[in-house]
């Protein structure tokens, strides 16, 4: 009933939002015309669904993380994919990078790697007695690092720089990497054995992690069927600019984000950090730490780019609920005793959205 009476709520904000624009005082978020930038932004993000169509030729099922690694793209950060092997992951960027026509690099990371495997390095020529600059397979629009967990910490540090700098540092020289750039990093929770895995700190670099589950039985069926026939499977077709992407991401920006959804953000966030002020005081023993000021940051850029994805030029509640658990996930430190009583962060989450007040 609670959850019930939170999806009306939105939904009445969302009514709110359009009717009420024009009284919108607030000097740092006014909102002179909702209606005028609602049908911009309708018009503009329609690329979204020539995207989703081409992937969708390829991808069967999965289109929750479809969707996540747009937000991702459009929000421009990066996503950490939790899953088994097998679940296309690999198969879903390197389909979104033809879709887009941009530049597509895969990174198997393994212990032996090294960071100038990574970013480049600097190579003597003997001829001209002269250093040259060789560099990596990070210099691309997409970056697939495929089990990001199997590499040492210095190699997932040079990943993770490169990700916050948008730059890498190769000799005396610094060197601008390509726009759109989006990497998505891979982990397989099965193997445990030889891995290194990420630290909190490393791990809130990512805005969204994604955890991936098995197809259903038709969808699995389907995708026997179209891997075994003979066609083959279909190939993306080219649908959008890289140019295209950058200017979405601004018009991302641009998208109308009420004060009473920006407290909502905080709320949440807060929750994490002192459960006790929201009535959920038997999670203080549970919660480590809380979230990060990146995480309330990460909801307000996510929550726009799903307002994008739906053709809207304004955040609604169901915006910031759809994206919290993938936002929230990977911020909140449990502490050993939540660790015994096989408490994941996934139901601390749950609790959290169903216990703080929608607007």
């Amino acid at each position: 009933m609670e959850q019930e009476s939170n999806q009306i709520s939105g939904e009445t904000m969302a009514g709110d939002l359009v009717a009420d624009s024009a009284d919108a005082s607030t000097p740092s978020n006014a909102a002179p015309d909702i209606r005028a930038l609602n049908e911009r932004i309708g018009q503009a993000s329609q690329f979204i669904d020539l995207l989703r169509m081409e992937l969708n030729k390829v991808i069967v099922g999965q289109s929750s993380m479809v969707d996540r690694l747009l937000i991702g793209l459009l929000g421009n950060g990066h996503v950490l994919l939790e899953g088994v092997p097998g679940l296309a992951k690999t198969l879903a960027i390197k389909s979104l990078s033809e879709s887009i026509e941009g530049q597509f690099s895969r990174i198997q990371f393994t212990p032996d790697l090294l960071p100038a495997d990574l970013v480049g390095t600097m190579i003597y020529n003997q001829k001209s007695e002269s250093f040259s600059v060789k560099k990596g397979p990070i210099f691309a629009n997409f970056v697939l690092a495929d089990e990001i967990n199997r590499a040492p910490a210095k190699v997932q540090s040079a990943l993770l720089e490169a990700m916050q700098e948008r730059q890498v540092t190769i000799g005396p020289e610094s060197y601008p990497l390509p726009e759109p750039f989006l990497v998505l990093a891979t982990q397989n929770p099965v193997e445990q054995e030889g891995t290194y895995p990420l630290p909190e700190a490393q791990v809130d670099r990512f805005l969204l992690k994604v955890v991936i589950g098995y197809p259903t039985k038709s969808e699995e069926q389907q995708i026997v069927r179209a891997n075994l026939s003979p066609e083959g499977l279909p190939k993306p077709q080219p649908v959008v600019q890289p140019s295209d992407v950058i200017l979405a991401r601004k018009l991302v920006k641009e998208i109308y984000l009420d004060e009473k959804i920006e407290r909502y953000i905080v709320d949440l966030v807060f929750a994490t950090r002192e459960p006790g002020q929201y009535g959920m005081g038997h999670l203080s023993q549970l919660i480590n730490f809380g979230a990060s000021p990146r995480a309330s940051i990460g909801l307000g850029v996510a929550s726009k780019a799903h307002a994008f994805l739906n053709h809207r030029g304004y955040v609604t509640p169901e915006d910031v609920r759809a994206v919290a658990m993938d936002v929230l996930r990977h911020r909140i430190g449990l502490t050993f005793e939540a660790e015994a009583e096989n408490i994941s962060t996934e139901q601390i989450v749950t609790e959290i959205m169903d216990n703080v007040q929608v607007p």
